[in-house]
């Protein structure tokens, strides 16, 4: 039964998915390049 919630719970995931009603919650520090694993800094002009 857990199996089928779990399933079902992913179907429903990818429709919403797939219709466009999800949204991306990662702001842009998640993509900001690193430099050997520290976090590179923009520096201001």
């Amino acid at each position: 039964m857990e199996f089928l919630l779990l399933l079902l719970f992913l179907v429903v995931l990818a429709v919403a998915s797939a219709a466009g009603l999800t949204s991306d919650s990662r702001d842009s520090a998640d993509w900001k390049p690193t430099d050997g694993g520290r976090r590179w800094r923009s520096r201001a002009c």
